[in-house]
């Protein structure tokens, strides 16, 4: 079970972090937010513009702190890694305040019957410019570039700050937790896939949407991988013993866990059953998994 720390939180606050990066924590802490979702404004100092990633949620108290750290500087974008109620709702209204457009992501309204164990999708997103991968913001003494990292959502990227190797990476990779994977939009062989991705890169730092600086970026991403691995062999070998449902593989796999994420604990092994069903690995029968 993964422990929040104590309080007091930097809630409000605009920390420096590395030369070109502030963060600004929410008020929105929880089981799934850790002590809430950190909003970082890129750009230099006393430089003449800036960027904001994942302005968080629509928090009068938050976009007034964001608009602290902004010191007065003009917003060139307001970039949003993914379109969870925690992360882009304060798009709108930080837009309406500072002028800036809306970058980053493509918009995702899901409707599906499934309940949800994270947050819910932001019906309100509503960029001015899509992303691609590899396209990106300039301003003064700083580039960001989109990295597409779908699998927590379809519609994730993180975004590389060049000037200083640090990559944002929103809820693809944190520090405190792994990032949870709920279908029919979350899926596992994508997830599993940007997380090769980002192995494969040389980006020294990581700045994500809740929890401290990932120092050591690809031994966790590698540690990360390993886990799913288990994760998967786990599944594979309760399944050899029985057939169940999703619910009967949660006592054996996460002992201890904290009630209020059972929930999320159920989707994170459907996503795992669905990318090992597509695999011809394993199928489901009258809502029973079974060995293929």
């Amino acid at each position: 079970m993964v422990t929040i720390p104590p309080q007091p939180w930097p809630t409000g606050l605009a920390e420096d972090v590395e030369p070109l990066v502030r963060r600004v924590l929410a008020p929105n802490p929880s089981p799934y937010t850790f002590t809430g979702t950190q909003t970082y404004v890129v750009g230099e100092a006393r430089g003449p513009d800036c960027a904001v990633i994942d302005p968080g949620p629509a928090d009068e108290a938050h976009i007034a702190a964001i608009l602290a750290a902004i010191a007065g500087r003009r917003v060139l974008a307001i970039m949003c890694t993914h379109t969870h109620r925690d992360h882009s709702p304060a798009a709108a209204p930080l837009a309406v305040r500072t002028g800036a457009p809306i970058v980053g992501c493509a918009p995702l309204v899901l409707s599906s019957d499934l309940p949800r164990s994270d947050e819910a999708f932001d019906t309100t997103y509503a960029p001015d410019r899509v992303l691609l991968d590899g396209e990106g913001m300039r301003g003064t003494g700083w580039t960001l570039t989109a990295v597409a990292t779908p699998g927590h959502t379809s519609n994730h990227l993180c975004y590389a700050l060049e000037e200083s190797g640090a990559l944002f990476t929103g809820d693809h990779v944190m520090g405190w937790s792994t990032s949870v994977v709920v279908p029919p939009d979350g899926d596992m062989g994508d997830y599993m896939a940007s997380l090769e991705k980002l192995l494969a890169r040389d980006d020294v730092r990581y700045h994500s949407a809740h929890g401290a600086a990932i120092e050591r970026p690809r031994q966790l991403v590698r540690g990360m991988i390993g886990h799913r691995r288990q994760r998967e062999n786990q599944i594979l070998r309760l399944l050899g013993e029985a057939a169940r449902p999703v619910s009967g593989f949660i006592p054996e796999m996460y002992k201890g866990l904290d009630p209020r994420l059972i929930g999320a604990a159920e989707m994170s092994v459907t996503a795992h059953l669905l990318d090992l069903e597509r695999r011809g690995m394993v199928r489901q029968q009258d809502a029973v998994w079974r060995v293929a």
